[in-house]
């Protein structure tokens, strides 16, 4: 196990671009061979390369967890084929306007924290697809939960302006332990610089010592020296 830093298109916001489950690590077609071994390597998960609507934003469009993920409505056949080739998720696309299903939803093995502007059926989908209680709620005050915190089946980290009330939410819904920080030198959305499994986690490249070790407490895991 282990905490290491990483780039995606030269940019330190990985969350964005690239999604984790225990099982699996999804990321863009275009990312390298030697970074999908990097991956595959740090997390004990298998890579599976494509988009998702064509889009490289993988972190922002969809969510998942060990149990199934959540798509938009765009998401092209061979998309999903290209999942469902490498594992055997639930796949739930959402017939919706709304689409960044990533910044909307927060999930584990344990229970998901989605947007409360969510419909009741799209809250039932989820539910059903990720097979988990589903909570509506916010964090530090803000709707867009999954781009405010990371949840692993071993640990929570969310924005630091974190409410105590909030918290208390959290633990309930994840049945793990719930801690703030930031990531990429001060950035507070911890999703948009940050993945990671149950095996280890991935800081954007610009994560000072300070936050890697804070990741490393919330999450369980361990900082290592690696880095690309």
């Amino acid at each position: 196990m282990g905490i290491f830093l990483f780039d995606l298109f030269g940019s330190a916001s990985i969350g964005v671009y690239s999604l984790a489950t225990d099982e699996i690590v999804i990321v863009p077609p275009q990312v390298s061979e030697g970074k999908s071994k990097k991956l595959e390597e740090w997390l004990k998960a298998k890579v599976v390369r494509t988009t998702i609507g064509e889009s490289v934003l993988i972190g922002a469009l969809a969510c998942a967890n060990s149990k199934g993920i959540i798509l938009p409505h765009y998401t092209r056949k061979e998309e999903v084929q290209a999942i469902t080739s490498c594992s055997d998720l639930n796949i739930a696309i959402m017939e919706t306007k709304r689409t960044a299903y990533g910044n909307m939803v927060l999930a584990n093995d344990y229970g998901a924290l989605i947007d409360s502007r969510l419909k009741e059926e799209d809250a039932k989908t989820v539910a059903d697809t990720l097979g988990v209680k589903v909570v509506r709620g916010e964090i530090a005050g803000l709707p867009y939960v999954g781009s405010l915190a990371i949840a692993t089946n071993k640990g929570v980290l969310t924005h630091p302006l974190l409410k105590e009330e909030e918290r208390k939410i959290l633990t309930d819904v994840f049945k793990v332990p719930v801690d703030v920080g930031t990531i990429n030198c001060g950035i507070p959305y911890v999703a948009t610089g940050l993945i990671g499994n149950k095996f280890g986690a991935i800081a954007g490249s610009l994560t000072t010592g300070p936050e890697l070790f804070i990741i490393g407490q919330a999450l369980d895991v361990v900082k290592e020296t690696d880095e690309t």
